[in-house]
């Protein structure tokens, strides 16, 4: 039988996910191999350098550079507080007459004194980060002074476009079908650090009234670009997403514009109602593709198989979704895979396979222009 690889979306109710949570710089790791972590819970820690700052002390004294010592009363690794007096003259004849001082601008610590540039240099404190295991799980492997792996198993689903960082809530349905548009009105008072489920789409008026509210998340069909613009008040362009400073963080399924959530990805988000869930809108769609994630850990027995899982193989029968005009967004299963390269609009001579549409239509697209779903 002919087949291809292709990268395909996850769309999983029992599944593994190993998350790497990594420190930026070396720090130090605060769990060890085999431990329960949940999904608040720091797993490393480190100190980030604070900003050098320069303190131009012969400048603002009138002095020369090779007096600095003489005037500044601080020296190399003494702690300076912001408004303290650090530097001042005599003033004229020593009766205090035009008398120049210079009060600390920041807080810190003196890292130089130079008596060439006559500039004082001052470290402001460390900026203490943590990393977050971000899911419940367990510590499957540790990197020395950088971080941890996370296992965690559950329903994983993953989505075509996403803003926003990560963020954790309780999953709640707000829609009836995965058709309904996702409106300000299906947002109640009491949805505050929730992940809310809509279904094709999202109007503006609901993106402004998740982020009066308080939502932790929202999961659509499909978000129009225009919103997005509204948002955040610029083009979002082609570069990785996740780091927007928003409230809430956005995913979509499907794609742009109203596109109904996949009917079995609503059907999954909807069984997980009032499970906490993670949710993460970093997207890469170049090289190192990032998708948008949503992962609710669920509880096990012990030894409990997981079910195997469709390997993202284009074959007879395999559930796609076409990812290009003039079908995008569209679901299907693919039901030939002609070996002969065909010709497509630009006259270029490409693979192609054949679908039917969830619609019930027969089209012929590039395999290029599709992505495999992967379910169990």
């Amino acid at each position: 039988m002919a087949s291809a690889y292709t990268p395909g979306l996850t769309v999983s109710g029992d599944t593994v996910v190993q998350k790497v949570r990594r420190l930026p710089i070396k720090g130090e790791v605060l769990v060890k191999e085999g431990d329960t972590v949940a999904y608040d819970q720091s797993v490393a820690k480190a100190d980030l350098p604070g900003l050098l700052q320069t303190l131009r002390i012969a400048e603002k004294l009138g002095i020369e550079a090779k007096d600095v010592e003489e005037y500044f009363q601080l020296k190399e690794g003494d702690p300076i507080t912001k408004g303290d007096l650090v530097a001042e003259t005599p003033g004229l004849f020593g009766l205090g007459w035009f008398k120049q001082e210079i009060h600390a601008e920041y807080t810190g610590v003196v890292e130089s004194v130079s008596k060439i540039t006559g500039n004082a240099l001052i470290r402001e404190p460390a900026i203490p980060v943590e990393i977050p295991a971000y899911v419940d799980g367990k510590v499957i492997d540790t990197i020395p002074e950088e971080g941890v792996v996370v296992e965690t198993r559950g329903a994983m689903v993953q989505g075509i476009f996403g803003i926003g960082g990560e963020r954790s809530g309780t999953l709640r349905t707000a829609v009836d079908d995965h058709t309904v548009l996702l409106e300000a009105s299906h947002i109640k008072d009491d949805d505050a650090g929730k992940l809310l489920i809509g279904g094709s789409g999202v109007s503006y008026e609901a993106l402004e009234r998740a982020a009066e509210v308080g939502v932790a998340g929202l999961v659509v069909g499909a978000v129009k670009d225009v919103d997005l613009m509204e948002l955040l008040g610029y083009d979002i362009g082609v570069a990785i997403t996740g780091q927007e400073e928003i409230s809430f963080t956005l995913i979509a399924t499907e794609g742009f514009g109203q596109l109904a959530m996949a009917d079995r990805t609503f059907e999954l988000l909807k069984s997980l109602e009032g499970n906490r869930a993670s949710i993460n809108g970093a997207t890469q769609i170049r090289a190192g593709v990032i998708r948008p994630e949503v992962i609710c850990p669920i509880h096990h027995a012990e030894g409990d198989p997981v079910p195997e899982h469709s390997a993202s193989i284009l074959e007879i029968g395999t559930p796609i979704r076409i990812i290009r005009e003039p079908y995008f967004g569209e679901l299907g299963q693919v039901t030939g895979l002609p070996a002969e390269l065909q010709a497509v609009e630009s006259g270029a001579m490409v693979r192609v396979l054949s679908a039917k549409l969830a619609s019930g239509d027969e089209v012929t697209v590039p395999r290029a222009n599709v992505e495999i779903i992967t379910t169990s």
